[in-house]
């Protein structure tokens, strides 16, 4: 499992005083960087090798401003070009946030996926849980 705290900006929190709902996306989407770094190690976009296919956020509970966040982040599914990220959002020993993205190997210039195989394939084999649930 991969890890990654956030510390929230005062412009992430909403009218409610809550962190607002649209940031967790783009939270969980940093935390996939080191799955990123896996296909292109760089991170140049003129080289990736991705696509999304699904994105779903549960709320459970609401985040605050002036905690800190942890971000979990591990592989549920592999498939032969596809796998499920999921992800949990922490703050003070409680789960408030899971997400499931549903990533796509894929050629951009063929407009087809790819097979995961070899060193790469092993490299996400490494994250991969059966669990769906990581317990504080």
């Amino acid at each position: 499992m991969l890890t990654r705290t956030i510390e929230p900006a005062f412009y992430d929190t909403d009218a409610l005083g809550h962190i607002n709902n649209t940031r967790l996306p783009a939270w969980f989407e940093l935390a996939r960087n080191d799955l990123f770094r896996l296909f292109t190690p760089d991170l140049d976009p003129r080289k990736w090798s991705l696509i999304m296919a699904r994105l779903e956020v549960d709320f459970h509970a609401e985040l605050y401003y002036g905690q800190d966040v942890e971000i979990r982040t591990w592989l549920s599914r592999l498939g032969n070009s596809s796998f499920t990220v999921t992800q949990q959002a922490w703050q003070q020993g409680r789960l408030t946030n899971t997400g499931h993205t549903v990533l796509v190997n894929f050629d951009h210039a063929s407009k087809t996926a790819m097979p995961i195989h070899g060193a790469l394939r092993e490299a996400l084999e490494a994250h991969l849980h059966e669990t769906e649930t990581q317990n504080a």
